[in-house]
């Protein structure tokens, strides 16, 4: 296994799409072979990976039943656990749509009765507290927002952020193709900014988004509603976003298939979200391509952008980056070397935790979502991050 491995970050190289878009900070290199994902880690993504070949099917319907099945749920728990307690709501009943909210409570706090799930966070807080509103990934196919990997996310979240978290249930593909995912984003949004007990000691609710996979892509499109509502987003935090496009990428080309994921399954997804005989290159895919959105002289949310040097989609990743940049928007750029996809879901790897204490300014836990906390209230430099002031 170590043999097939052949990926080391190394240094930076650049890479273009076509004419127009030049990417840096690419850091990966053939021909060092060594174990860069765990054993353990590599078994259990090789498991998922497994799963979600069975369950797309060649005419791109997908096997949801299978899929319900072999996802492992987990229910709210209005009883703190780890000082977190959660409940769902039904956001939306023309279409079902749920959340989950996640609410920090003391370690000697009781289980709420139902009128106390949704009291005033200035109740137990005097503090700003951030309202983060997370939709989770899977490539707009897969898992939900009970899901037991988001669920323990989003309890992370809580406790390192000190935020309420809403994890929002939206409707998935293929059954539900764009723009329904963006539509429940769009939804909960409006909600979020509409309930008076959201709100801060300053009557306003400070929202900000975050999501992985697919969840980044949904957080953009879900941003830039917001810029046309004037709903204030201070923040958008995005892991390893999926972005697309037409013209194949480089990293595409390099580590297809070498890293749980080939360029094949992506382009299934995409046949599966977007509207049918649309290509890649429509703007919910590729938001900076032929076809996208001009972000130019907006009040677009300022954004932290992950990024792992292992997922093959990572030149799209970096293009988003540019692409904010150009438009004049403040972005910063976490690249993690020798990371996988979903490396802030798997414990048992070396970027679930950031490696070392001098990451952060004094203080500051060696912890990914403390970095994301820190990137948007700190006001300190935090070390590896390569940030674009505007």
């Amino acid at each position: 296994m170590a043999g097939s491995n052949g990926v080391n970050v190394n240094e930076s190289k650049l890479s273009s799409f076509g004419d127009n878009v030049t990417i840096s900070k690419l850091y990966l290199k053939y021909g060092v072979h060594m174990m860069v994902v765990p054993l353990n880690t590599w078994v259990l993504i090789s498991n998922f990976k497994l799963a979600y070949n069975l369950l797309r099917r060649p005419d791109g319907t997908f096997n949801r039943h299978l899929a319900e099945f072999l996802d492992r749920k987990v229910p709210a728990n209005a009883n703190p656990v780890d000082g977190v307690f959660s409940f769902d709501v039904i956001i939306d009943p023309t279409t079902s749509l749920l959340s989950r909210i996640y609410r920090p409570a003391s370690v000697s706090e009781p289980q709420p009765s139902l009128t106390e799930l949704q009291k005033p966070i200035t109740e137990s807080s005097d503090e700003i507290v951030p309202v983060i509103i997370f939709f989770h990934g899977g490539s707009f196919a897969h898992s939900s927002c009970n899901s037991a990997i988001y669920d323990t996310l989003c309890r992370r979240l809580v406790g390192i952020c000190k935020a309420v978290v809403v994890s929002v249930n939206y409707r998935r593909a293929p059954e539900n193709r764009y723009p329904c995912a963006y539509d429940d984003g769009w939804t909960a949004l409006k909600w979020v900014n509409s309930r008076s007990w959201l709100q801060s000691k300053d009557s306003k609710v400070h929202i900000y988004l975050a999501g992985d996979s697919s969840g980044g892509n949904i957080v953009h499109n879900v941003s830039l509603r917001g810029v046309e509502s004037e709903i204030k987003i201070l923040g958008n935090i995005l892991l390893n976003p999926m972005f697309g496009g037409e013209e194949r990428a480089m990293s595409e080309e390099r580590l297809d298939g070498k890293y749980f994921v080939t360029i094949q399954d992506r382009d299934w997804y995409w046949r599966a979200f977007l509207p049918e005989g649309e290509d890649r290159d429509h703007p919910a895919c590729n938001p900076f391509g032929p076809k996208g959105k001009s972000l130019d002289g907006i009040d677009f949310p300022k954004s932290l952008v992950v990024v792992a040097s292992l997922d093959l989609i990572q030149d799209r990743q970096l293009a988003y980056v540019e692409g904010l940049e150009k438009a004049g928007h403040k972005v910063k750029l976490l690249h993690l070397e020798q990371a996988t996809i979903g490396f802030y879901l798997l414990p048992n790897n070396n970027h679930f935790y950031t490696p070392d204490e001098d990451v952060f300014s004094s203080g500051i836990p060696p912890n990914l979502w403390a970095l994301v906390c820190y990137s948007f209230y700190g006001d300190g430099g935090v070390k590896n991050i390569t940030e674009s002031q505007n």
